[in-house]
């Protein structure tokens, strides 16, 4: 068949079929223009591929809630870093008092005692400013809900990937310890183990370390919730360890170093922070839970679940007192979980977002 033949034949199937729209950039199947024609892009070999890391950052970035969510926590995230420096430009500390804002019965002067010299209003009883309080309170929720969850990570992620691979009885002992830890009551071990700590390092009448509530609330912490990501992983590495890449470090003799945190590790890093970024919201949850019940984080520290603990006896009274602090800690809550599943369906190929 002659050249001029087959032109023609081509001819009349493009008229018949008619243009082909060409594909939006963000539909273009990886390796190929823009412009929809199926040559390939810019490259050595013509051909420009993506990591998986790229293609969940490309999908992450056109999903709206995660930038929402994502938006919110920086926010947050900034304020209670910068505690210090916003006390500073606000003009108040967070153990400063006003009790010259406050009538002879504790309550706040005008409504809540709010002005544009306390933006939030003043707390009942006590005098001091609630705006500086949320932004303190929002650094101690933070701090311990941060550190608690990259320590629960780490010890979940050491113990799951070892029981996984190694199989047998440590796997059995693991699993026999990681069953104890999920049946045991999270609450009912607070309520005995805190004040026993708290009376073991201090005497009734000596004053407690600032510090030393927060310390132990991340040993609770990490104590009951490594497995969940020690499941997790231990389930990953199930699937992972018959794979081939591991077979050939094995028969290379790489050691159980080696295999574990070079091999393995890395094809775990989806699941382990897509864990993380759900495991930071519920610590926060579960420590104002604490801090609100009294067992917690006490006075002189800033916290949220305190505060709102305050703000229950002056609810009919003051009742945005109790709102400013209940409402700050459900918006920090709910952007961690929206942004934690916008995460989890990004680093999911399979997801259709």
């Amino acid at each position: 068949m002659s050249e001029q033949q087959i032109a023609a034949q081509v001819g009349a199937v493009a008229a018949e079929v008619g243009p082909v729209a060409p594909m939006p950039e963000d539909d273009v199947p990886e390796g190929t223009s823009a412009a929809g024609s199926g040559t390939p892009a810019a490259g050595a070999d013509g051909f420009v591929g993506r990591s998986p890391g790229q293609l969940a950052w490309r999908r992450l970035r056109r999903d709206r809630v995660a930038l929402v969510s994502g938006g919110v926590l920086i926010f947050f995230i900034l304020l209670a870093v910068a505690a210090p420096l916003v006390a500073r430009l606000y003009g108040k500390g967070p153990q400063e008092r006003f009790p010259e804002r406050l009538d002879r019965n504790g309550f706040p002067l005008g409504y809540a005692g709010v002005s544009g010299e306390h933006w939030f209003g003043i707390q009942p009883g006590i005098g001091r400013d609630i705006f500086i309080q949320v932004v303190y309170g929002l650094r101690t929720s933070l701090m311990i809900a941060f550190t608690a969850a990259v320590l629960t990570i780490a010890l979940g992620v050491v113990i799951g990937i070892l029981a996984g691979y190694v199989g047998g009885w440590v796997d059995a002992v693991f699993t026999w310890v990681i069953d104890l830890a999920l049946a045991f009551p999270f609450y009912i071990f607070c309520f005995a183990f805190v004040p026993l700590a708290v009376n073991q390092f201090y005497g009734p009448r000596d004053e407690v370390s600032p510090w030393f509530r927060p310390a132990l609330l991340v040993l609770i912490f990490v104590l009951f919730n490594w497995t969940i990501s020690a499941r997790l992983v231990r389930g990953q590495v199930l699937s992972l360890r018959e794979r081939e890449f591991v077979e050939a470090a094995r028969a290379s003799g790489a050691g159980l170093g080696h295999i574990l945190f070079r091999q393995l590790l890395p094809n775990l890093w989806a699941p382990i922070l897509v864990t993380f970024s759900l495991n930071v919201p519920a610590l926060i949850t579960a420590e104002a839970a604490l801090s609100f019940l009294g067992i917690g984080v006490l006075e002189p520290t800033p916290d949220l679940g305190r505060l709102i603990n305050d703000s229950v006896r002056y609810i009919r009274d003051v009742p945005s007192f109790t709102i400013v602090g209940g409402t700050t800690l459900f918006l920090l809550v709910l952007a961690f979980n929206l942004f934690g599943d916008s995460l989890r369906d990004a680093l999911d190929p399979k997801s259709g977002r």
